[in-house]
Formats: structure tokens, sequence, C-alpha cells
């Protein structure tokens, strides 16, 4: 009897514990679309992989334009300071809609040729969205005197609903002809509506109800996705800073099933309003700790510091707040370099003041660039990274 007793205590002991540690690990990793090409499911699984030591270092039009150039074939600021391409590539689809048809044609196939170069060199792409206000001028910002609270025109049931559908179909035709050299669609990260709890953009929250954004938002991804088949996108959910609890980041969420990885933008804790380190760290670990527990990645999706006048922001500022806490972070993002501003610029070239510091950031192990990334969209995947120091 004593012995049955003591086998049923150790049984529900054992039964407890594994609820725990499943309880502790969260959800398995799951894309959301069960018809994902498989690329895009490997590139998924390898970006979790890498996240657990690793971070890939991405910047915005890296390989479009840069200080003082555009359009020249295989470079990147980055690459001329490091001799590496970042390991991300982030383009955006704002030249997609709202223009002339010859406009928005020639902007598709620009951005087709970014993303298919970064893919056959082994890189990896993200997708932003400036979508030009569908309903009224301004284009993608809000304007007070021209803008329309577009989202609930928009959505299902709204006046220009069929409108949208319309111009996700160009989305959606894009994304079906973005093929590598190897025949195979390119997978990305697509970040639409991102900032969204601030008012500088038109599907901001001042603009819109809870209610409105979490309907565009699904009907988005269910259009793309069951409609349209699209399968190769990784959708990504990325507010701006101003949350500081987990629920307060969730406000405008809109439900596990409709999202592959969680982020956030934050410029203004990294040095633009102020130097608040610790604060950034504890934002970053709340999507962090939200991910594991979702079963989702997570990703510091836009930071940076404009002219980076700091000589040590990448390792002091940047490195710090992503070392706060051990989170896994599949990439960090910083913008972008723009062709004709002489200030106007998140990633050093050469002659720039944060050069040192940044090949100390390059070299150090925790950030990956593009040279460091081998077969990330095949399983048996390998990365080279030396140690710190050394020449890659």
């Amino acid at each position: 009897m004593r012995l049955s007793i003591l086998f049923t205590n150790l049984l529900l002991a054992l039964i407890c514990l594994v609820f725990s540690m499943n309880h502790v690990a969260g959800q398995k990793l799951k894309l959301i679309d069960e018809a994902a090409t498989r690329e895009t499911k490997v590139l998924y699984k390898n970006l979790n992989k890498l996240s657990k030591k690793h971070t890939l270092f991405a910047h915005q039009h890296a390989t479009e334009y840069g200080h003082g150039w555009r359009g020249e074939e295989n470079r990147s600021d980055v690459k001329s300071v490091t001799g590496s391409h970042p390991a991300m590539i982030g383009v955006d689809l704002s030249g997609f809609s709202g223009r002339t048809p010859e406009d928005m044609q020639h902007a598709k196939e620009s951005v087709r040729k970014v993303v298919i170069d970064a893919y056959n060199r082994g890189g990896v792409t993200t997708v932003a969205w400036h979508f030009s206000n569908p309903v009224s001028r301004g284009g993608f910002y809000w304007n007070d005197s021209l803008s329309l609270p577009a989202v609930k025109y928009i959505v299902p049931g709204g006046e220009a609903h069929e409108q949208y559908k319309e111009i996700l179909k160009g989305v959606g035709d894009w994304a079906h002809s973005i093929k590598g050299a190897d025949g195979k669609l390119v997978p990305v990260i697509f970040r639409p509506y991102h900032e969204f709890d601030g008012g500088w953009f038109w599907w901001g929250k001042p603009h819109c109800t809870r209610e409105e954004f979490i309907s565009l938002w699904r009907f988005t991804v269910a259009y793309l996705k069951d409609s349209l088949h699209v399968h190769n996108f990784i959708y990504t959910f990325s507010p701006d800073n101003k949350f500081k609890t987990q629920e307060e980041f969730l406000e405008r969420y809109p439900g596990d099933e409709w999202v592959d990885m969680v982020g956030m933008d934050n410029y203004g804790d990294m040095g633009r309003n102020r130097y608040a380190l610790d604060t950034a760290a504890l934002k970053l670990k709340i999507v962090s700790d939200y991910a594991i527990n979702a079963g989702k990645l997570a990703a510091f999706t836009e930071t940076g510091l404009e002219s980076i006048p700091n000589t040590t922001w990448w390792t002091e500022t940047l490195l710090k707040v992503m070392k706060t806490y051990p989170i896994p972070l599949a990439y960090v993002l910083v913008w972008r370099n723009d062709s004709r501003s002489p200030t106007h610029y998140y990633a050093p070239f050469p002659g720039q003041v944060s050069v040192p510091d940044f090949m100390k950031f390059y070299d150090d192990p925790y950030t990956l660039f593009e040279n460091n990334l081998n077969n990330i969209y095949h399983k048996k995947r390998k990365y080279r990274k030396m140690e710190s120091g050394s020449q890659k």
C-alpha cells in the first residue's frame, strides 16, 4: 500500500515537472502558414537556432544606396567598412501603390532584384511597408490637413475595401515573382503597419480603433495567405517603444494565429531622445519573453542613432542593450543611409567616426553578417564566425 502511494506521488510529481517544463519552454515554434514553402520554414527554424547565441545585423536599403552613392552593383556602406554586406537587407514596398502604373512596375522590379540578389548571396531580407494613404493625399505620414483615417475605409465592410484588395493583389503578384537562381521562391520577413502605437502614420493609434487595426491586420494576413496563396512571408508585428508592460505591448496584438515574429522599433531610448539603456533592455525582454511563451521569434526590428556622433554607440549602447538579458533576438536593424543628405545615416561608411567601434561590433561573436551565413535556407546549416579580433 505504501509502495503504491509512493509510486502515485512520484508519478504526480513527474507529471507536474513535465507540465512545468513545457510551460517554461512555451509553445512549439511554428509558422502560422501551414502551407509555407520549405525554404520559408527552414529560414524560420534557422533564425530561431541562431538567435540562441547570435543576432543577424540588418541595415535598411543597404544595397540600394548609401552615403553619397546610389545604384552601384554589389555595394553597401557596411561592406565598404567591414568587407561583408549585412546579414539582412531591409527593403520597402512604399512604391507599390499611389503612383503611376509605370512607376509602380519599376518599383516592383527594383525591389525584386534587391531581394533576389540578397538570397542568391545567402543573405536574408526584411520588408517594411510605408504604405501611401489609399483614400487621401498626404502619403504614409499623417497630415492633419490632408489625411483621412484610412483604416476604417479599407477593412472589410469599408467603402475602399475592394481598392485595398487590388493593392494586396499587387503585393501578392510580386511575392510570387521573387525567385532565386535555384528557382525557389525567396522567403522574406514581412513587417506591415509598424509603429502603430504612435500617431505619425495614418494607421497609428490616434487614427483607428483597436478593433479596426486588428481587423486590418487579420484581413491582410488572411487575404495574402489564403486567397492570394502567398506562402513565402514571415509576418512580423512591431510597435514603437511606447509600452512599459506586456499588456501595453499586446494592446493591439491580433492574436498568435496571425503573427510569426514580434519586435520593437526603438530610437528614443537609444540616444535620439535620451540614453535609457536599462529601459530599452527591459522592453526587449518583454518582447522576447512573450515570443518564447507564444512560440514566436523576437527581433529588434528598428533602431539607430542618426549621424552616429557617439563613437562607441555600437558596443556601449546597442550591444550593451541587447546583451543585458540572455534573450534570443533573430536580428537587429538600423535605419537607412540617405544618398544625398550629409547627416541622415545610421550605419558607418569609410571615414565615419564610429568605424573603429563598429569593427568591434562586427568582430563580436554575437553579431552575424552576410559572410557568416552559410546555407541558412537549408536544414543542415553552418555559420562562420571567427573569434573576436580575427579576420573573417
